[in-house]
């Protein structure tokens, strides 16, 4: 049985993904079972001394000075949900749903939340189950957490609301009487220890991150055949060169286009047909490596807050509750926001490589990779589809995390905007990745103009999965549905994971 542990400290991104989109189940480690006991306790001792505490015997945000009964506790938490379901747009798809819940549960499991165990193991019990919670993408400043899209999540367990179960849309309480799962009373406390966090910027940006990783695999291999295609030059690439400037990024992209086209009689040496080739082709290890850096600083930072308690207040291991600020979402919109320009960088030099592959008066290749030209069109309008595309990911890569609009009567008077951040970092990649998947088609196609061809070690790897299923445009025909099935070998790693058996592409 595919299992994920979970204790609130190790957990990964492979396991995040696992969970998500592979259907894992998720087991709550005994350890954290412990902690989450201890500190249930301590809120109800609050409770029963009636003491003052935010968000146990307290009002929420700028109501934190309205003490509410001990009869009143169980009324302040549905409500808590009730209000703050005000998300709106189109829900999350289903995988983002699952990493939300997860990482909510991991961040739940670390015992600094006060959350009953029988409310945790709901949440986990739904995941396993598979009752997702329709939860709309948009609502969130990013601070005090996801506020309004965590709430949905918790609504079905309390029988409100809507879930997803066996394809169905349901009301929240017909989806868990049909997984037969109880419903949950809420107590003090645990309506906001169920929301107040950042686990849904971090579910988003952590599956971009995760999108983001092959996103640098395969651009290394579609410059790697853009390469070979226009006869470049690799001593650019030689150890020499980058060991002087020795950047982690920039050394692993030359290593791994030397890699890619080992072997190929098609790329060249200095001098032999050109000194030099445009920048597109020479800076590739500068541009992606430096991409490579900021992907892997943000990967290192998803880590983090994966594994982090981002409540308020938090019940620390020495029994005291503490108002602070681990829910405001900042770390993750920096880094979202990072993780969107870099991988519009990837998509830029990309495009500029297409226009270098089509434009005639560029390249020794017939005018837009097509015979006849001027009664067929050929790969044209692939380069104006591309263009658009990293055009507006210049436009969605504007930094959310530079805005703040102040929330709950100026109490909370700094905000993340992270889940804006991570949105759109996955809108970017998906636009990069479809202008990767044209530059590979349009590599190919050139390649099969050359005449005696060999191939590199990588590059021939990719260029047989992509023969496989398309074929070389020998005259105009509809262009989208190709390029749809040369961006699904990307989005279904068909085309990196046969590249992988022969060539190890490092990140």
């Amino acid at each position: 049985m595919n299992t994920v542990i979970i204790d609130g400290n190790g957990l990964t991104l492979d396991q995040l993904v696992a969970v998500a989109k592979q259907g894992y189940k998720v087991v709550l480690h005994e350890g954290a079972q412990k902690r989450v006991e201890k500190s249930r306790k301590i809120v109800e001792r609050i409770v029963k001394n009636d003491e003052v505490v935010y968000g146990i015997t307290t009002g929420f945000g700028k109501f934190s000075d309205v003490v509410i009964t001990q009869n009143d506790c169980k009324t302040l938490q549905k409500n808590l949900i009730l209000s703050h379901a005000c998300g709106y747009g189109k829900s999350f798809p289903t995988e983002v749903v699952r990493a939300i819940m997860l990482l909510r549960a991991n961040a739940l499991s670390k015992g600094y939340s006060g959350i009953t165990l029988n409310a945790l193991n709901t949440l986990i019990e739904m995941i396993n189950k598979g009752v997702h919670p329709i939860i709309p993408e948009k609502g969130s400043l990013g601070a005090s957490g996801d506020l309004a899209p965590l709430a949905h999540m918790v609504l079905p367990m309390i029988g409100e609301g809507e879930a997803e179960y066996k394809g169905e849309i349901l009301n929240g309480k017909d989806a868990m009487d049909r997984a037969g799962i109880p419903l949950v009373e809420l107590t003090a406390k645990e309506g906001l220890a169920l929301i107040n966090g950042t686990q849904v910027m971090t579910a988003v940006g952590a599956l971009a991150v995760d999108e983001a990783i092959q996103l640098l695999k395969l651009a290394d291999v579609s410059s790697a055949l853009t390469m070979e295609a226009l006869r470049g030059i690799k001593d650019a690439f030689y150890p020499e060169v980058h060991s002087i400037r020795p950047h982690k990024g920039q050394m692993t992209t030359a290593e791994n286009m030397l890699n890619l086209v080992e072997g190929s009689n098609l790329v060249t040496n200095q001098g032999e047909l050109r000194v030099q080739d445009a920048y597109t082709l020479r800076c590739i290890p500068q541009v992606h490596g430096a991409s490579k850096d900021a992907i892997n600083y943000v990967l290192e930072r998803v880590l983090i807050e994966m594994n982090s308690a981002t409540d308020n207040p938090v019940i620390t291991e020495n029994g005291n509750v503490i108002s602070g600020g681990n829910f405001h979402g900042q770390p993750m919109a920096l880094s979202f926001d990072f993780l969107g320009i870099a991988a519009a960088e990837l998509g830029n030099i990309s495009e500029r490589r297409i226009e270098r592959l089509i434009n005639y008066q560029l390249n020794d290749l017939p005018a837009f990779l097509v015979k006849k030209g001027g009664l067929n069109s050929g790969f044209m309008i692939t380069q104006y589809a591309a263009a658009a595309l990293v055009s507006e990911n210049k436009v969605l890569a504007h930094p959310a995390s530079v805005d703040s609009i102040p929330s709950s009567a100026n109490q909370e008077d700094h905000v993340s905007m992270g889940t804006i951040a991570a949105r759109k970092s996955r809108d970017i990649i998906e636009n990069v990745k479809r202008v990767i998947a044209t530059e590979i088609m349009a590599a190919c196609q050139a390649i099969d103009f050359r005449e005696n061809v060999k191939l590199g070690i990588g590059t021939s790897a990719a260029y047989r999965v992509v023969r496989e299923n398309l074929s070389f445009i020998e005259e105009d025909r509809i262009m989208y549905k190709d390029l749809d099935k040369c961006t699904e070998l990307l989005s279904n790693r068909t085309l990196i994971n046969e590249v992988e058996k022969v060539v190890k592409i490092k990140y």
